[in-house]
């Protein structure tokens, strides 16, 4: 890059961290605006800071390297967690049943389903610290992915270039909380839009792929073999029952059975819900209707992250034809940026994707903090702390939890290894029990408790084992553990208290296996939960595809094949209209609960 490019950079750096310092007034108000922007920001705001935390380097250079690699069908694989697919269950009902808790954090959540019992206290602190787990993680896997990025792009050592990349996102996050999140969120998605037009436009108007060309696949972190492929085979949308690949991407080569077990995992995960920086924008919202909106405008803005990548994944191809093939796919990303983007347009470019690897890191921190605050350090350890010692806590919490995520970040090489585990072995560890707490009014926090630890200890001794074991296993093994420990501490113990669980279901309505506390409700009123349950259930299953097709749409769009495109309009158009039926026009605007102030 040349001096232009540095300068842009530096002036985009500069302005978020003041901006960050502006809002820090607001901030300091308490831990509801540290937290949660005292539950007043607009939908749109919400969506769009989610649609920017969402759109991580990391994840950008790995779907980038899998498309070049595989093809249009490696979106499938993100179907893992890159397509985010959860945003679809979360638009139609997961959203609103969240947000009308009215809580901070998904441990503090567990009181109100749990009681505030021993029960309710068990299964908060094993969520709190669940939670934070995760969180240290996934921070050390973004600062592997931004590392590689941007060390190569700057010229500099990877680890350097991630401490500094994080440490500027902490400093401004933790001086701010949400608002600062919030709001260069948004400044920063209209930088990432930019990207988005600018490399779209290129790829478009420079590159029309020939009928043959070669890629590469890894074979080990420093061995890899080129493999030639032919346009029909890549941009071919239908996903195979196999593929025929060699060392690392031969764990896909399975293809049906990969996919299958994909869709599960997202199915558990979409009907069980999320905590983090997801979760934390639906208890911010200010009613189910924004609940509803700010979820379909995020869906909609992650659209376009899809052409991006594919564009990318063109011009790494484009590259190998005019020069020598891509031999490291995670390198298409860099590689493309130093040769195709000219001086000026590059600096913008960057500041673009630190943008993206910012509003990620300021989510997960601000995100990660309220656990330490909210449902540790105040309802266990202060419990009398005023404003001041709260605020203190949440910047010492996001300064904590950035450090112990960078320390772990050093033994990583592999960003896709790391992903495949956090979304496959730790999490669907944790996922069964927070599947059950919505659906089976018997489960109880202890049952919570016990299969959260089931969960996460068969998960971390599975990867300290050293066995290579395949995804499928990687998802079956934890998950078996922690369904096996929740019926056991479920069973083990006595039911939550009638009393909690009657007002839990009042207040959230949700489907399932609620009998024993449907029947105590008046006829209208169990007439008008199960309409809603029922158009609910209908919904989902048309979002689910909308949101796969919506994405599709764009690559196909970007790859210039347009007999695909037209087919997949089509099918968009239908689907659209049929979610607006079922859907969007029931959106009303909810009677707020009665806790509500």
């Amino acid at each position: 890059m040349q001096l232009l490019d540095y300068l842009i950079i530096t002036l985009y750096l500069l302005t978020i961290v003041i901006f960050g310092f502006i809002l820090q007034r607001k901030a300091s108000q308490g831990i509801d605006a540290y937290f949660l922007g005292n539950r007043r920001l607009p939908w749109w705001a919400l969506g769009a800071s989610g649609m920017a935390s969402n759109t991580d380097i990391a994840g950008t250079m790995i779907i980038t390297a899998l498309i070049y690699a595989i093809g249009i069908k490696g979106f499938f694989i993100e179907i893992r967690g890159g397509i985010v697919l959860i945003m679809a269950f979360f638009m139609i009902f997961m959203g609103k049943w969240t947000r009308r808790a009215q809580v901070m954090t998904l441990a503090e959540w567990m009181r109100l389903r749990f009681g505030e019992g021993r029960e309710g206290n068990i299964a908060r602190l094993i969520s709190a610290i669940a939670n934070l787990i995760i969180s240290i993680w996934i921070i050390s896997y973004f600062a592997v992915g931004g590392g590689k990025f941007f060390g190569q792009l700057l010229g500099i050592d990877d680890r350097l270039a991630a401490i500094l990349m994080i440490t500027l996102a902490m400093i401004y996050t933790a001086a701010s909380g949400f608002y600062g999140v919030i709001w260069t969120d948004v400044f920063q998605g209209v930088l990432i839009f930019i990207a988005i037009i600018y490399v779209c436009g290129l790829t478009l108007s420079t590159v029309t792929l020939p009928e043959t060309f070669s890629i590469s696949v890894p074979l080990s972190s420093d061995e890899f073999q080129t493999i030639a492929m032919n346009l029909t085979d890549w941009s071919n949308f239908l996903p195979p029952p196999n593929l025929d690949l060699p060392g690392q991407y031969s764990a896909f080569n399975l293809f049906g059975v990969t996919l299958f077990f994909y869709l599960l995992k997202t199915g558990i995960e979409g009907f069980s819900g999320a905590g983090g920086y997801m979760s934390q924008r639906y208890f911010a919202a200010s009613s189910d209707r924004a609940a509803g909106l700010l979820s379909l405008f995020w869906i909609l803005l992650l659209a376009f992250r899809w052409p991006l990548v594919t564009a990318f994944a063109i011009l790494g191809i484009h590259y190998g034809l005019t020069n020598t093939v891509i031999a490291d796919p995670e390198l298409v990303l860099p590689t493309v940026i130093d040769t195709y983007i000219p001086v000026g347009i590059k600096g913008l470019l960057v500041a673009c994707f630190i943008a993206a690897a910012m509003s990620t890191f300021d989510s997960i921190i601000n995100s990660s903090a309220a656990y330490w605050v909210k449902d540790i350090y105040q309802a266990y350890l202060n419990p009398s702390a005023n404003n001041e010692q709260l605020i203190l806590q949440s910047r010492l919490a996001s300064i904590a939890v950035v450090l112990i995520g960078l320390l772990f970040s050093f033994p990583v090489v592999n960003i896709n290894d790391i992903w495949g585990w956090i979304t496959l072995g730790f999490g669907s560890g944790l996922f069964i029990p927070l599947l059950l707490r919505w659906y089976w009014w018997r489960f109880n926090g202890y049952g919570f408790a016990v299969g959260m630890i089931a969960g996460m200890v068969t998960a971390i001794m599975t990867k300290l084992s050293g066995i290579s074991f395949p995804e499928y296993a990687n998802f079956l093994i934890p998950a078996s553990a922690s369904f096996l420990g929740c019926m056991i501490g479920t069973l083990a113990t006595p039911p939550t208290p009638e009393k909690v669980l009657d007002h839990f279901y009042q207040v959230t309505q949700p489907f399932g296996f609620w009998k024993p506390m449907r029947d105590k409700l008046s006829f209208p009123q169990q007439a008008k939960i199960q309409q809603e349950n029922q158009r609910d259930l209908i919904a989902i299953c048309i979002a689910v595809p909308w949101q796969l097709v919506l994405f599709l749409t764009g690559m196909i769009l970007v790859t210039k094949q347009w007999e695909e495109l037209g087919l997949l309009l089509l099918v968009l158009i239908l689907l659209s209209i049929a979610l607006y039926f079922t859907w969007f026009r029931h959106l009303g605007k909810t009677v707020k609960l009665p806790e509500e102030k």
